[in-house]
This record gives structure tokens, sequence and C-alpha cells, in this order.
């Protein structure tokens, strides 16, 4: 398969913790889709200490795995949202 677009898309989206409304990432998403996976050479500005863990209420929102190749977040679901 393909890997994703290097450059990718233009537009950033803020993305927030489901429960703290804590915000994780600015992240420039490609599509209308929903946020099921962050690739880690989109994120814009990354607001975490540690990877997939909320700096606030310390709630896991994603697991570390590679997809196509390219490393990435894959968000759990319904434990971050995209604005």
């Amino acid at each position: 398969m393909a890997k994703p677009n290097k450059k990718g898309p233009v537009k950033t989206v803020d993305i927030y913790c489901a429960k703290c409304k804590q915000q994780i990432f600015k992240y420039r998403k490609g599509g209308k889709g929903a946020l099921v996976k962050c690739f880690k050479e989109r994120i814009v500005h990354d607001f975490t200490e540690q990877p997939c863990i909320c700096p606030n209420c310390g709630n896991q929102f994603a697991r570390d795995v590679v997809i196509r190749g390219v490393p990435a977040f894959k968000i759990i679901g319904g434990k971050a949202y995209a604005k």
C-alpha cells in the first residue's frame, strides 16, 4: 500500500480529550471523516508529555501503531474528538 502524503493537507484541526476537554494535538487532517488515526508526521503541535496519555486527566486516548509503514496513533473510539 502507498504511504500517506508527507506534506499532507494544509487545514489543521484541534484534537481534544473527550473526558476533560484538554487540547491534545494540533493536526493536519485530510477529508471529512471521523478521527480514526493520527500520523505522527502530520502533528503540528503536541500538547502531551507522554504519548497517548492526556496531560490533564491521565486518560489513555490512543495506541502507538504502525500503519502502512508509517508511525501513527490509533484513536480509541470515543476517547478524543476533532474540532
